[in-house]
């Protein structure tokens, strides 16, 4: 069969598969009969195809998948929750981000925790860390003050917050807008990403 040509294995092929031209048909069969070789090699790959063909008709018995999953070992939690994180990409990143942004959230409201800040406006006087609209005054803004208190004894024209302080209102005192005061983390949070927002 090494000294046969190349195409006679081909036919072979072709013939098993049912596939095969009549000229190249008969010229298989002429060399099969003149050729020990490839005529062995040809039975060889009939029995070998009757083989796969009754093969493919036998079954596992039932219960064979579950027996063999339960004998296999149990995979780490490591394992599993790397698979999870493989699956659900987006879910991960997600959960990332927002780990990400709540750290830099508390980091930057730790930073600010101590730091007194409000709205500049000529108007405001400011004592001992507490914002004062003077009587008589009208403010026409909205006003925050962080880490402080306000006192308002004239007349506020928008929105008053006070973050981490307290608001104290004369009997004189108005304000036409919202007043918010603002004390846990998840408020803060919720206030600057309005602000962002606006």
């Amino acid at each position: 069969m090494t000294s046969c040509p190349k195409r006679i294995v081909h036919y072979m092929h072709e013939y098993l598969d049912g596939d095969i031209q009549e000229e190249a048909k008969k010229e298989l069969k002429d060399h099969i009969e003149t050729c020990k070789n490839c005529r062995q090699h040809f039975a060889e790959l009939k029995k070998t195809i009757a083989l796969v063909q009754s093969a493919s008709h036998i079954a596992a018995p039932a219960g064979f998948t579950g027996r063999v999953m339960a004998l296999l070992p149990r995979e780490g939690k490591k394992v599993g929750i790397e698979r999870w994180f493989k699956n659900h990409p987006f879910l991960t990143a997600a959960a990332l981000f927002l780990l990400l942004m709540s750290g830099g959230f508390a980091s930057f409201f730790s930073q600010e925790d101590n730091q007194f800040a409000f709205t500049k406006n000529s108007a405001l006087k400011v004592e001992n860390e507490t914002v004062i609209v003077p009587a008589g005054t009208v403010v026409e803004e909205d006003i925050v003050v962080k880490n402080g208190d306000i006192r308002i004894e004239g007349s506020v024209d928008g929105n008053v917050t006070v973050i981490n302080g307290d608001r104290f209102m004369a009997s004189a005192g108005n304000v036409t807008g919202d007043i918010e005061e603002i004390d846990a983390l998840f408020g803060r949070i919720w206030y600057e990403i309005k602000m962002v927002f606006q």
